[in-house]
């Protein structure tokens, strides 16, 4: 599979509580490894020009994630999971995995072992997600997420915005840096949409470059690419409000599946949420993952959860799409 080719890709498009998911169902680049995590770090070397001229302008945008399905590596598994998005191909992807369950059981690309359970392979490791069916689409999906932790506390961030920021490290299936109300800033509320892109490449860029982030067991998994602003909650029965950066421009619409479990690792690990606790979790636009902890764990020498998080997807549409090298942008462009 050339990048000096055309390609046709055959694609579902939707959303799962306001951010888009594209579930890629045709012409998918033949991985080589021996589990979900080597197909990723292939894809990367190989086949990234696809991630890029399917999620980038002009055939994407800022916003825009994805995902392929593979078999399955793992024999307690029914199916692997490949992420991408423009911020890169992703070890897991909560809001992705509630898109691609529902999209996948509803038009029938997949048959579970049970029904009402897709075990998933993902590059960070088994995820398994319940959904609940009403006739003929899906209601809801909870998947139980990875195992997640609080990474280190009161990092030292200087940005040129803000100034000094210190902010908490935490993992939940990406790291992510939160950042809480402290002296220099107050609540996202404050700031807008394109003013909390800005900010967060800035905290990205500066933890890249001070600081190394690896995964104790999985040192593929390494780096910050998102970062998570906070705030105060504004709809009924929300616990707290979020805006996640990724990508070079985009706010996740929704509250971010890895994101909420990054964030319930902080408090976990912090001593404000213990086992069993829920936690809701509010969108920039409003929209809530209902996120809860299901068991206590370790990941190396780290204390850690096992968080799950519900919450929706529906389809709105079908494309068909094709990388074509006489076009200029074919692999696509970003405008930051």
């Amino acid at each position: 599979m050339s990048p000096r080719t055309a390609h046709t890709f055959h694609c579902i498009d939707g959303h799962t509580c306001g951010n888009p998911v594209r579930l890629v169902v045709s012409n998918h680049p033949p991985l080589l490894g021996a589990n979900q995590g080597e197909r990723r770090v292939h894809f990367m070397e190989q086949f990234d020009w696809i991630r890029t001229g399917l999620m980038f302008e002009p055939r994407g945008h800022a916003q825009m994630s994805g995902a392929f399905l593979y078999p399955a590596t793992r024999p307690d598994c029914d199916i692997a999971v490949l992420y991408i998005e423009t911020s890169g191909c992703l070890p897991m992807c909560g809001h992705g995995t509630i898109g691609v369950v529902t999209f996948a059981i509803e038009r029938g690309l997949v048959t579970p072992r049970t029904p009402g359970e897709l075990r998933l392979e993902t590059p960070a490791g088994l995820v398994v997600a319940r959904y609940e069916m009403d006739g003929q689409y899906v209601k809801g999906v909870r998947i139980t997420n990875v195992p997640s932790f609080l990474f280190r506390t009161d990092v030292k961030v200087v940005i040129p915005q803000l100034g000094e920021l210190k902010v908490d490290i935490a993992y939940g299936g990406n790291f992510y840096p939160i950042v809480e109300a402290q002296e220099n800033f107050r609540d996202m509320a404050d700031f807008k949409p394109s003013e909390l892109v800005e900010m967060g490449r800035a905290v990205r860029q500066y933890l890249n470059e001070h600081y190394e982030f690896v995964h104790p067991e999985d040192p593929k998994i390494r780096g910050v690419r998102h970062c998570l602003w906070t705030g105060a909650p504004r709809q009924p029965g929300s616990d707290a409000r979020n805006a996640v950066l990724y990508g070079e421009a985009a706010i996740d619409r929704s509250p971010c599946g890895t994101g909420t479990s990054a964030r319930m690792a902080q408090r976990y690990g912090r001593g404000l949420l213990k086992a069993g606790d829920q936690f809701v979790h509010e969108s920039i636009i409003g929209s809530q993952f209902i996120g809860r902890i299901e068991a206590e764990t370790k990941v190396g020498d780290y204390a850690a959860m096992v968080p799950s998080i519900e919450g929706w997807a529906v389809i709105t549409g079908t494309s068909q799409i094709t990388l074509d090298p006489r076009d200029p942008y074919c692999h696509g462009f970003e405008v930051a």
